[in-house]
């Protein structure tokens, strides 16, 4: 008997059939939906839709809500902001949250150097301007990125973002100088190559990337995504990490840590760049910082981010007062409440049950991640490990509509992964793994009826 989820209608219900109709009508269908129905209201880890279906939340709004939906200490510094004023526009009228919550995010981020913060609206523009002070500072031109990597849906984070399709299929010409690197994906490495040998294979495709395809005097930085997010929740081997950040620093190259997805408590830290015992030059960061507010800003050395000259930085909205509010009230929720804690609690049991879930279905082929950021790779069989896009897709959509919003990604669109608010409940955490594993028996043993 489901103590949280409740589903009372088909999904779509009347009312979502109704708003479903009307959005086809004035939005395009490039902009996609994971459940065809529309909230009414949110809460903790909880959705409920407008035809009054209850929904366990593993999605998070793409990773934004670690704090969870509504939280009353974000609602009260929104409306303590509102009842000021909504916003004047820094570089008219300054204001003291945006002074806040860099003074904030300075004392958060990896490093006992000084640091400054240049506050945006989104995680893109992030990026963007992180591209901006790296060629300001460097004077060079040349970004890298990796392999499986995702920065975001602009011109210039799109051309840094490896997925093609949908991200940049017919979107092109992209942006120039900027190259791709190889990734580790330890579990793709050659069959009967060692973990440690794979790791040595790798470091040295690193280094023979700055003979093949560019020259090292020519790089402004090096972005990475400390967990690969869209990619499929691929974690580096710490050693493969410290070679890129140590060849960064032989040839003056700007390490650039994009902790967009990966911050603010989901890897069981505030930055998942602390785990692999490094400090980045710069620092993008956005989604969970704002707990649903749109925000996000670079981090980054104080002699870095001084080399652009005034109003070579900033936009209309960038810092937004109200933004820079939810964002100082959402820190407050993730140190009071004790969540990076709590999202190591809550990784170690999400790989616990697929652990033994891997003892029933065969295709589990890979379990990963760090801290609550976990994902179950989908495969025909574990021998083979051949993507299964087809069926990790049917296993979602049988969640969804079970009650369950859960996400999937990789480059072969075949991984489930796992974003859910780290103010989740075990009960609630308990139940939508439930949900996810009657999913996967329901879809196998339907596959199984028509195979025969």
């Amino acid at each position: 008997m489901s103590k949280h989820v409740s589903i009372q209608t088909n999904i779509p219900g009347p009312k979502a059939s109704e708003l479903l109709e009307r959005r086809h009508q004035v939005i395009p269908d490039s902009v996609s939906y994971g459940i065809p129905t529309f909230a009414q209201k949110a809460e903790g880890a909880k959705i409920t839709d407008v035809d009054g279906n209850t929904f366990i939340d593993f999605a998070g709004a793409i990773g934004t809500i670690n704090v969870g939906h509504c939280h009353p200490k974000v609602k009260e510094a929104l409306h303590d902001q509102i009842e000021k004023f909504i916003h004047t526009g820094f570089n008219v009228m300054m204001y003291e949250p945006y002074v806040a919550l860099a003074e904030k995010l300075t004392q958060l981020a990896p490093g006992s150097h000084k640091k400054k913060v240049l506050l945006q609206n989104s995680g893109a523009e992030a990026v963007e301007n992180a591209v901006k002070i790296a060629r300001k500072y460097t004077g060079r031109q040349a970004i890298v990125t990796f392999a499986n990597a995702f920065h975001g849906r602009t011109l210039m984070t799109m051309s840094m973002t490896s997925k093609v399709k949908p991200y940049k299929y017919e979107f092109g010409p992209f942006a120039p100088e900027v190259y791709k690197a190889p990734f580790p994906y330890s579990y793709r490495r050659p069959e009967g190559m060692s973990e440690e040998a794979y790791i040595d294979f790798m470091i040295e495709q690193f280094h023979d990337f700055f003979l093949k395809e560019v020259a090292p005097e020519t790089i402004a930085a090096v972005f990475m995504e400390p967990v690969q997010g869209e990619g499929g929740f691929i974690v580096p081997a710490k050693r493969f990490v410290h070679a890129v950040k140590q060849l960064c620093e032989e040839h003056g190259i700007l390490f650039v840590a994009d902790e967009i997805q990966t911050g603010f408590g989901r890897t069981g830290s505030y930055f998942a760049s602390e785990h692999f015992g490094i400090t980045p030059d710069l620092i993008t960061v956005s989604k969970s910082l704002g707990a649903g507010m749109p925000i996000s800003g670079v981090i980054g050395r104080q002699e870095v981010m001084d080399a652009a000259g005034p109003g070579e930085l900033g936009g209309t909205y960038s810092g937004n007062p109200v933004a820079c509010q939810a964002a100082l009230a959402a820190i407050d929720v993730i140190e009071e409440e004790c969540l990076n804690e709590r999202a190591v609690e809550i990784g170690a049991t999400v790989k616990d049950r697929f652990t033994k879930l891997a003892e029933e279905f065969d295709c589990i082929g890979d379990i990963r991640g760090l801290g609550a950021m976990v994902a179950v790779e989908i495969v025909k069989d574990r021998t083979s490990k051949t993507p299964d896009k087809a069926l990790a897709s049917e296993i979602i959509s049988k969640a969804q509509h079970s009650g369950l919003l859960v996400l999937g990604a990789g480059v072969y669109g075949n991984v489930v992964r796992f974003l859910m608010p780290l103010v989740i409940t075990n009960e609630e955490l308990n139940e939508g793994l439930d949900i996810l594993r009657d999913a996967m028996e329901s879809v196998l043993e339907k596959k199984t009826e028509f195979s025969v």
